[in-house]
């Protein structure tokens, strides 16, 4: 059991039998009445995301949650499989729990997977990855019609879209979260 103080990002409660992920929340002291916490949680299995308003001082079940480093070894087809480091156990992820996250996937990459009961929960790519741009139009000079953006092709599969002046071989920094450009890698 915790309660409101020991609120952090990432915690993941147990409310109505269901497991929710606090992915962000805010203490709130009005000038009048009693102090309260606003968040934002994420069912771990749905996806689905709601606000909730809790009073302060209330206790809330917590959900025991094991992360381990694990390694992205391939995918069979149907499931993305994933081996621990320490004990050589592998398992099996289905696209659903891996959700975007499998866009940006890599052979023997380091993860973080969180289980619940067996269960796997989610994985957490590193935030920022490494990848070889497999295919992009040559940009065009002075062509600023598209905001200086155009799209490319990962090693990966993905697609993003990238500054004009980034061609095929690039070794680019993309942001796993949400796939966006952060700059290229010098090689």
């Amino acid at each position: 059991m915790a309660d409101t103080s020991d609120f952090k990002n990432g915690l993941v409660l147990k409310i109505e039998g269901q497991l929710w992920q606090i992915i962000e929340f805010q203490h709130v002291k009005p000038g009048k009445g009693p102090a309260f916490v606003r968040s934002k949680l994420k069912n771990v299995l749905s996806g689905k995301t709601v606000d909730k308003t809790w009073n302060a001082g209330v206790k809330v079940e917590t959900a025991t949650v094991d992360r381990r480093d694990m390694t992205y070894l391939y995918n069979d087809g149907t499931d993305y499989v994933f081996m621990d480091g320490e004990t050589y156990d592998q398992i099996s992820i289905s696209p659903e729990t891996l959700g975007d996250g499998a866009k940006f996937l890599l052979e023997n990459m380091a993860v973080q997977v969180a289980t619940h009961e067996g269960t796997p929960l989610f994985v957490e790519l590193p935030v920022t990855i490494e990848l070889v741009v497999q295919h992009t139009d040559p940009g065009l000079q002075g062509d600023r019609s598209t905001g200086g953006t155009k799209p490319a092709t990962l090693e990966t599969g993905a697609e993003i879209q990238v500054p004009l002046f980034i061609n095929t071989g690039d070794k680019l920094k993309v942001d796993s979260r949400d796939g966006s450009y952060l700059g290229r890698v010098n090689s």
